[in-house]
């Protein structure tokens, strides 16, 4: 199953405020990787050309519990304060299910920022991925909003 999706968020900080949420590993761990799971490894290296990794799995009481996913994600391109590109591939226990290619664009803003996220995937196998992962982003787009208030 190939999907599109575009999610648009407003936010009263600047550009270089917003951005650095997600160029600076220990605020994006703590908007990105924590949650209702058990962080098994999240390495970062922002970059063009550097990786970032994060497996986990979901706790007790999880509809998977116990199950185990992996992200490996690529930054192919990056231009600070105004634009990041990055592939990345979900596993679930191993298995691909799907890889993505995603946009991230910091448009100033009298305001703030605007943050626009273009994804794109070829979900394999997993025909209920393409609305999972959108909620996902949805979910984490409104931890990043928390994250911006610290």
């Amino acid at each position: 199953v190939h999907n599109t999706f575009v999610i648009e968020r407003s936010y009263l900080q600047p550009p270089d405020r917003v951005f650095a949420a997600f160029a600076q590993p220990a605020r994006k761990r703590r908007w990105y990787a924590e949650g209702d799971h058990e962080i098994q490894e999240f390495e970062m290296e922002f970059r063009v050309g550097g990786s970032e990794r994060l497996h986990y799995r979901f706790k007790p009481g999880h509809p998977i519990a116990g199950s185990e996913i992996a992200n490996e994600s690529t930054y192919q391109d990056i231009v600070p304060e105004r634009r990041i590109v990055m592939t990345s591939k979900m596993s679930l226990n191993g298995k691909p299910i799907v890889v993505m290619l995603a946009t991230f664009e910091f448009l100033p803003t009298p305001a703030g920022t605007d943050l626009i996220l273009s994804h794109q995937g070829a979900f394999l196998e997993w025909p209920e991925g393409p609305q999972m992962i959108e909620a996902g982003w949805r979910s984490l787009l409104d931890r990043f909003a928390k994250e911006l208030e610290k």
